[in-house]
């Protein structure tokens, strides 16, 4: 990212808002699940449109943005704002 907040850091949700994505910058996520704020935590790495999850476990995933919708392990999320419906 070399110095420069790469387009698609932000928190990303599912329509239901039970998978919220935090996309942090400096290649860190964290996934909340439900009431489990921290269900899941990682590293990422996005090329394109494409983005690499390693969790802190080992486990890999990926998922790709297509207009500026995440697509991810059967799961569709949508850019967060704090304007958005809780």
């Amino acid at each position: 990212m070399s110095g420069r907040e790469h387009p698609y850091i932000g928190m990303w949700v599912t329509h239901d808002g039970h998978v919220r994505h935090e996309l942090l910058p400096g290649g860190r996520y964290v996934e909340a699940r439900g009431r489990r704020e921290a269900a899941y935590t990682g590293a990422y790495e996005i090329e394109g449109t494409h983005i690499e999850y390693v969790d802190d476990t080992g486990f890999t995933a990926d998922g790709d943005f297509v207009d500026d919708v995440l697509h991810h392990g059967g799961m569709v999320l949508h850019r967060y704002s704090a304007g958005d419906a809780a």
